[in-house]
C-alpha cells in the first residue's frame, strides 16, 4: 500500500516568515508555502521564480572552453573550414544538433550534420568517424550532447587531421578529451549545471551571435523537458519562453505534433512532442527526426512528420509487447528480489529503458532489462526514488562490462556469464543498505483540502508552471466516504466524484466506482485544474491517485455484500478446485512468499480470522498494484487481471468458482468456507420483491444509475441496499428490466416466475 507524506513540514518560525512574504508578494499563504518549501526564501526569489525572464541567463563566457570555442569556430569561419556537427539519436540531441547548426550558420558556417543510430551505440563512434572523414573530410568536429567521455575517440579524430570541440553535459569522467571541452559540470564560473545537450548548444549560439540565438529557445525548451532536467534556475526561463515560440508561432517540423486549438504546457511537450522525437532513435531511424527538424520544404516536412507519428504508434506496440513478455517472465518466477533483472534476445535495446521503468512503477524497486546479442547484454536500469541504481551498480562492477549513468536510471553491459553474479551482487548490495520502507511507494502532497477550496489559490498554483523535474505540480488531498459517482457521458470510462469540498474528475476511473462510492474512507490525491468553458472559468480536481487504509474496510460492509449479490449473478466456471483446512490454509499465508498469491473473500470477517494474513494488504474489490503481489482482496471486480497470480485462495464461500480465473492458475477453497450471515436476511418473499418492482416502475423516470449496483446505491427503495441489489438483479434475469443501452429499462407486463431466476433459486438453497 501506498503511503502519504508531507512535501514540507514548517516550525512556528517559518510559518510566521510564510506569512509576511505572502503579504509583500501578494499571494496567498498556501501558495508561498509550495514556493518556500521548494528553496524560494526571499520576495526576490519568488518574483524572480513566478517570472522567468531572459535577463536572468548567465554570460556563456562564464563556462569554461567558451571563449577558445568561439576563437576556434571563428577561425573556421574565417579559413572557410569544413565543419560537421556530431550529436546524439534522441530529442535531446536532435534538437542539439538542430540549435548547433543554425547558430552557425547565423555565424557564417554551413555545417555537415549527423547523428549515429542507435545500433552505433550512444556518443563518439570510430566506424561512424570513418564514414565522416570519408564523406565530408573535415577540419573541425563540434560534438553536441555528448562526447564528454570519448577521450580516445577524441584522439583518433585528431589523429585525422581534425580539431574537436566537445560540447556535453553529461557527468565529467575520470578521463577529460585532449580538446576543447564545454560541459557545465566543470566547476567553474558557471553556477548552473542543470543544463541539457541543447541547452549546452543554445548557450554556445548565444556566445557566437549574443540575443539572436533566443529564437531557437522552442528547440532548447522542447529538448530540455524531453530529458527530465530539473525545471530550475536557466531550464526554467528555457522552457517558460521557449514555450512562448511554440503557442505564438511553432516551427513547422514540430506542429503537427501539437493540437493547435490547445495552449501548450511542459506536459504537452512531454507527451505530444518529445515522444515523437525519440520514437525515430528507437525505431532506429534517428535521421528521419533530424532531416525533420532541419527541412525547409513543406511537403518533406510532412512526409516526415507523418512518419515519426507512426513511428511513435509502432513504438508503442513494441512496448506493450516487451511489456507482456516481461511481466510473463515474471510470473513464472518462483521469486522476485530487490532486484528485477531479465534479458531476451528478441526485445529490442531502444524500448527496455521505457518498459524498464513501467516496471520500477509495478514493483517498487530497482529493474533492469537486457537484450542479449551473443555473449553480452546490453540493458537500461531503472530505480525508485529511494535507491541509487549508479551507486549500486559501481559496488558491484567487477561483473560489469561497462555501465554509466545516475542514481535513477544507468545503461549497462554484462557478459553473458556474469548475469546471475550481478544479480546477486546487487540484491545482496540493496538488502544491505536498504529497509523495507524505500520499497514502499511514496506520494508527497502539498497540503490536505479540509473546507472549501479557495479559487484564488487554485489560480495561483498556474503560476508554477512550467511543471517537471525539480518543480513538480503541486498535489493535495481530501478524503471522503462514500461520494456521489457519474460518469462523464454515458459508457464513458472517465467518472465525476462528488466531493463535500471539490468536484473530483478521475479519467479512465469507472472501474472504481464501485470503491469510490463505498463508506470506506479514501485519500485522494489530486491536482487543482482551472479551464474556461464558454467565457466560465472552472475549477476541478483531477484525481492522479488514491488511497485507503485496510482498517476503513470494515464501514463498507454492505458494500461488499452487495459484491457477493453481483458475484452469485455471474455464470459459473467449471475449473478444478481443491479442498483445504484451516491449517492448510494458515501454512500457505506463512509460506507463499512475497508475489504470486491471492486470497479472496466477501466478507472482511472471514480474512480477520487468519491472523498471519495481516502481513499482506487487504484491498477492496480491485488491487492497488499490477505486479502479483500477495493480497488478500474483498468481493473483487470481475475487471481485474488474475493472471498475474500463480495460486488463488477463496476463504468463504464458493462464489468465487464465478470469476473469470485461467484454468493454469492453482485455485484452493477454504474447508471452512461459510456463508456470509447477511444471505439469511434478504427477503425472498414475492410481495415484498413486487413492492420493490411497483416502486421501480412508477419512479422509472427519477430512476438514477447505468447498472443494478448503481441503481440500489443511488436510489431509496425502503430497503438495504443488498436487499435492492438482490431484487434488480432477479429482476434482471427475469427479463423484466435492461440496462444494455446504459440505463434502466423496464418491461412492464411480462410474465415470469421468481423460479425462473437462478439467483433466486440460488439465494433460497443457502439459506437452508
Amino acid at each position: 500500500m501506498k503511503r502519504i507524506l508531507a512535501e514540507y513540514e514548517f516550525s512556528e518560525e517559518q510559518l510566521n516568515i510564510i506569512c509576511e512574504l505572502a503579504k509583500s508578494c501578494g499571494l496567498c499563504e498556501e501558495t508561498v508555502k509550495i514556493l518556500y518549501g521548494r528553496g524560494l526564501r526571499t520576495r526576490s526569489e519568488i518574483n524572480e521564480f513566478l517570472h522567468p525572464s531572459k535577463a536572468g541567463f548567465i554570460s556563456p563566457f562564464k563556462m569554461q572552453g567558451m571563449r577558445e570555442a568561439v576563437e576556434l569556430i571563428t577561425l573556421a569561419r574565417d579559413g572557410e573550414w569544413t565543419v560537421v556537427v556530431y550529436g546524439d539519436y534522441d530529442a535531446d540531441g536532435i534538437c542539439a544538433t538542430t540549435i548547433m547548426s543554425k547558430v552557425l550558420r547565423d555565424f557564417g558556417i554551413k555545417p555537415y550534420i549527423c547523428v549515429p543510430e542507435r545500433r552505433n551505440g550512444y556518443g563518439l563512434s570510430t566506424g561512424l568517424i570513418d564514414e565522416i572523414f570519408e564523406e565530408y573530410c573535415p577540419e573541425l568536429i563540434i560534438t553536441v550532447d555528448c562526447g564528454i567521455s570519448g577521450a580516445d575517440e577524441v584522439k583518433y579524430i585528431q589523429e585525422q587531421g581534425a580539431e574537436v570541440i566537445i560540447t556535453d553535459h553529461h557527468e565529467l569522467p575520470d578521463k577529460l578529451p585532449g580538446c576543447i571541452c564545454i560541459n557545465p559540470k566543470f566547476n567553474d564560473g558557471y553556477i548552473y549545471d542543470n543544463l541539457c545537450g541543447a541547452g549546452v548548444a543554445f548557450k554556445v549560439g548565444c556566445a557566437l551571435n549574443g540575443e539572436s540565438a533566443y529564437k531557437y529557445l522552442d528547440f532548447a525548451a522542447i529538448a530540455t523537458v524531453a530529458d527530465s532536467v530539473p525545471l530550475t534556475g536557466e531550464n526554467r526561463i528555457i522552457v517558460a519562453d521557449g514555450l512562448k515560440i511554440i503557442n505564438k508561432k511553432p516551427s513547422k517540423c514540430y506542429a503537427e505534433f501539437i493540437n493547435k486549438n490547445d495552449n501548450v504546457n511542459s506536459q504537452s511537450v512531454a507527451f505530444s512532442i518529445a515522444p515523437k522525437i525519440n520514437a525515430a532513435g528507437r525505431m532506429g531511424d534517428a535521421h528521419s527526426a533530424l532531416a525533420l527538424f532541419n527541412s525547409l520544404d513543406d511537403g518533406e516536412i510532412f512526409d516526415l512528420s507523418a512518419k515519426l507519428i507512426s513511428y511513435n504508434i509502432e513504438r508503442q506496440k513494441y512496448c506493450d509487447e516487451l511489456y507482456a513478455s516481461a511481466k510473463s517472465m515474471l510470473a513464472e518466477s518462483d521469486k522476485i528480489g530487490k532486484v528485477i533483472m531479465l534479458y531476451n534476445d528478441q526485445w529490442n535495446t531502444g524500448f527496455v529503458g521505457i518498459v524498464a521503468a513501467r516496471l520500477v512503477e509495478e514493483y517498487s524497486r530497482p529493474v533492469i532489462l537486457f537484450v542479449r546479442n551473443g555473449d553480452m547484454l546490453k540493458g537500461s536500469a531503472r530505480s525508485v526514488e529511494s535507491i541509487n541504481i549508479f551507486e549500486a551498480l559501481k559496488a558491484c562492477s567487477e561483473y560489469v562490462a561497462e555501465f554509466g549513468g545516475h542514481s535513477q536510471a544507468a545503461g549497462v553491459n554484462v557478459d553473458i556469464s556474469n548475469f546471475e553474479s550481478l544479480k546477486n551482487a546487487l540484491d545482496g548490495y540493496i538488502t544491505e543498505r536498504y529497509t523495507a520502507k524505500d520499497f514502499i511507494p511514496t506520494i508527497y502532497i502539498n497540503g490536505e483540502l479540509k473546507g472549501n477550496y479557495s479559487p484564488r489559490f487554485a489560480k495561483e498554483i498556474e503560476l508554477l508552471e512550467p511543471f517537471g523535474v525539480g518543480n513538480r505540480r503541486p498535489v493535495f488531498m481530501v478524503k471522503e466516504r462514500a461520494a456521489e459517482v457519474r460518469r462523464v457521458k454515458a459508457m464513458s470510462p472517465h467518472i465525476s466524484v462528488k466531493s463535500g469540498k471539490i468536484e473530483l474528475m478521475c479519467f479512465g476511473g469507472a472501474k472504481y466506482s464501485r470503491l469510490f462510492s463505498s463508506n470506506a474512507e479514501k485519500k485522494y490525491i489530486f491536482e487543482y485544474n482551472v479551464s474556461q468553458f464558454r467565457g466560465k472559468e472552472y475549477i476541478k480536481g483531477f484525481v492522479r491517485d488514491f488511497v485507503y487504509d485496510a482498517e476503513e474496510i470494515s464501514q463498507a460492509r454492505e458494500e461488499l455484500f452487495c459484491g457477493y449479490i453481483e458475484a452469485l449473478s455471474r455464470p459459473v466456471n467449471h475449473y478444478k478446485v481443491q479442498i483445504a483446512n484451516a491449517d492448510t490454509i494458515e501454512n500457505l499465508i506463512e509460506t507463499c512468499g512475497e508475489f504470486g498469491t491471492l486470497f479472496i473473500a466477501y466478507d472482511y470477517g472471514t480474512v480477520q480470522k487468519y491472523k498471519s494474513l495481516q502481513k499482506f494488504n487487504c484491498e477492496l474489490f480491485t488491487f492497488s498494484g499490477k505486479n502479483g503481489a500477495s493480497a488478500s482482496v474483498l468481493s473483487p471486480d470481475t475487471e481485474n487481471d488474475f493472471s498475474l497470480y500463480k495460486r488463488i485462495i477463496f476463504l468463504d464461500d464458493t462464489c468465487g468458482i464465478r470469476l473469470e480465473i485461467s484454468d493454469s492458475i492453482e485455485i484452493i477453497k477454504a474447508e471452512n468456507a461459510e456463508i456470509p450471515a447477511f444471505v439469511h436476511k434478504l427477503n425472498c418473499d414475492r410481495m415484498k420483491l413486487l413492492e420493490i418492482f411497483a416502486m421501480l416502475s412508477a419512479n422509472s423516470g427519477n430512476i438514477q444509475g447505468e447498472s443494478a449496483a448503481e441503481v440500489a446505491v443511488k436510489n431509496n427503495f425502503g430497503c438495504s441496499r443488498t436487499q435492492a441489489l438482490f431484487a434488480l438483479k432477479v429482476f434482471e434475469q427475469l427479463s423484466l428490466i435492461d440496462f444494455t443501452n446504459g440505463h434502466l429499462e423496464i418491461f412492464r407486463g411480462v410474465k415470469s416466475k421468481l423460479e425462473n431466476s437462478e439467483l433466486y433459486n440460488l439465494i433460497l438453497k443457502l439459506q437452508g
